[in-house]
């Protein structure tokens, strides 16, 4: 009887995974396989061979080495940079901390090509500190050189990941129990014995969680690598899109694409170990009891110093960005709304010309489809990984997961490309392809916010109410679906500024007529003349505007304590 209850309930378990199973079944795996295939068939040895030959290439392999050093040398920076404000934000309570943690979130789901013309604005040849220095001292040339700089990379790269840092370790951070060190200060240890014997090794799974996901972001960087490093520099992600745009090589193309997402799988089931090994330590404690006011004046200065510091590191692009949308490639221009009037027109000499409004009203209706997509399968999925006892095929599922987020977006993008132009799954040319796309990259997102909402429910409450008469489709849609709305609204919100910021694959298999706003925005910094330049701006501000309120909504309705974004 034992036995027929447990096969009973894990029934229903089986069937939580079977639409998002099947979704990445469809458009993640057959896509790879078709990939797979391409490389096959690039001679008689097959796989292998292909490898071998693509390996034995001195600039491949030089591309190869680029994209780990890169990585490695980017997550460490990002550690160093962002541990000051994991502790800050994980042991104390100060005014203005939510605004300032929605803030650290912002560059996150900013678009590449977004952050790539803030810094080219900040920090350009005509930016603005260039052009106050050859103003100030008289010189005829920009005397800071950042555009295609190895330190550009850098940079963007600690830019946009230092949230990770902030949330996964901050939040760890919050509930680690105070008592322990408190107990190691009784015992004599000092404050850095503390720190380096009872402190750190806590944190460690956090520190590692934190690092693995940064080296996996930094690891398939595209748009930062291309745009800011110039052609100096390429990694494998820049090599696929070489290979695929400019040399037709599919078969070279697809080759590199695997091993990129062999290895990411690699990272990403070491990733779904430790944070289960975070979500479940027996040695969280509430924020109440962990997190204090900053009492004494020297903490109260030093944590303005860096709250002063993250803001401007953080600020300071898109400031410089929003600033040239009102003045445009010439800073001594006066301030003007021109740009921003000008992206409804449509120029009567350019018959296949897409007006900025157009697009983003298109981006407007592919992030609402994202969010519908990504919510109807992170939501069962999520479900069943928020039980306590995982299930085998749970445990498999997870790290799976998990694998759109390794994966190029070129790679993405170059899948869809030789594996969706037959019936029935001719969906080469259709507009939903870039929805599709875009639920690939947003939905392991909405499962790691939903999962820690849905693992807080506590079993008390459905068991009192099937006591009291509920069925069980009562017991979900009036205990468990009001606990976790706020968890919804959360992962809607986050899927959304993702879909309206994703350019990789969109720059693939995008319709001419239904651009996206970041599709947009590349073709207007391609084109010459200070009205492109101008309404790109302006486009890149309003984009950054809506992943601000994304941002903003995201903290005001996230729930649970521990999270991993």
């Amino acid at each position: 009887m034992a036995q027929n209850n447990r096969t009973s309930s894990k029934s229903p378990r089986l069937l939580l995974w079977l639409l998002p199973v099947a979704f990445m079944g469809i458009f993640y795996f057959f896509p790879l396989g078709k990939i797979t295939q391409l490389s096959f068939s690039r001679g008689e040895a097959g796989l292998w061979g292909a490898l071998r030959e693509t390996l034995s290439s001195p600039s491949i392999t030089k591309v190869i080495g680029f994209t780990f050093k890169q990585a490695a040398l980017s997550t460490l920076l990002t550690l160093v940079v962002g541990l000051p404000g994991a502790y800050l934000f994980g042991r104390y309570t100060f005014w203005g901390k939510k605004p300032l943690r929605a803030l650290t979130g912002v560059p996150f789901v900013m678009p590449t090509l977004v952050v790539a013309a803030g810094f080219y604005a900040l920090l350009g040849p005509t930016g603005w500190v260039n052009s106050l220095l050859m103003k100030r001292l008289g010189l005829e040339s920009p005397p800071i050189q950042f555009v295609n700089t190895f330190g550009a990379i850098l940079t963007a790269h600690v830019f946009y990941n230092i949230t990770i840092v902030l949330r996964v370790v901050g939040d760890y951070w919050s509930r680690l129990d105070p008592r322990l060190e408190s107990a190691a200060r009784v015992l004599g240890a000092g404050r850095w014995a503390t720190l380096w014997e009872v402190t750190l090794p806590l944190l460690l799974p956090a520190l590692a969680a934190a690092a693995l996901l940064v080296f996996i972001f930094d690891f398939t960087s595209f748009g930062v690598v291309l745009v800011l490093g110039g052609p100096t520099f390429a990694t494998l992600e820049v090599e696929i899109y070489y290979q695929t745009i400019s040399l037709f090589n599919l078969p070279a193309a697809a080759t590199l694409s695997l091993l990129q997402v062999g290895f990411t799988l690699i990272l990403t089931i070491i990733y779904t170990r430790l944070t289960a090994r975070i979500q479940g330590s027996t040695r969280l404690s509430s924020r109440g009891r962990t997190q204090r006011p900053l009492a004494s004046r020297p903490s109260r200065l030093l944590a303005g110093l860096l709250i002063a510091s993250l803001v401007i590191f953080l600020l300071s692009p898109l400031a410089a960005l929003v600033g040239k949308s009102f003045t445009g490639s010439d800073p001594g221009a006066p301030l003007t709304l021109a740009f921003y009037r000008s992206l409804a027109s449509r120029p009567r000499e350019s018959l296949f010309y897409v007006p900025p409004s157009t697009a983003l009203g298109v981006s407007l209706g592919y992030g609402l489809i994202t969010v519908f997509l990504a919510l109807a399968l992170g939501l069962p999925a999520a479900w069943s990984l928020s039980k306590i006892e995982l299930t085998f095929i749970d445990k498999i599922l997870d790290p799976i997961l998990m694998l759109p987020l390794g994966t190029s977006a070129v790679t993405l993008g170059l899948g869809f490309l030789v594996a969706l132009d037959q019936p029935p799954l001719n969906l080469r040319t259709s507009p939903l392809l870039v929805p599709i796309a875009h639920t690939l990259v947003a939905f392991p997102f909405v499962v790691r916010s939903l999962t820690p909402a849905l693992s807080s429910i506590q079993p008390k409450l459905r068991q009192a109410a099937a006591v009291l008469g509920a069925s069980p489709r009562q017991v979900v849609r009036e205990i468990d679906l009001p606990l976790v709305g706020r968890a919804l609204l959360v992962s809607a919100s986050f899927a959304f500024t993702i879909s309206i910021g994703e350019f990789g694959a969109s720059s693939l298999i995008t319709r001419p007529e239904y651009p996206t706003v970041p599709i947009v925005i590349y073709r207007l910094l391609g084109r010459p003349g200070a009205s492109n330049f101008g309404q790109a701006m302006a486009l890149s501000a309003i984009l950054m505007g809506a992943t601000l309120a994304g941002m903003m909504l995201m903290e005001y309705f996230r729930v649970g304590e521990v999270g991993e974004f």
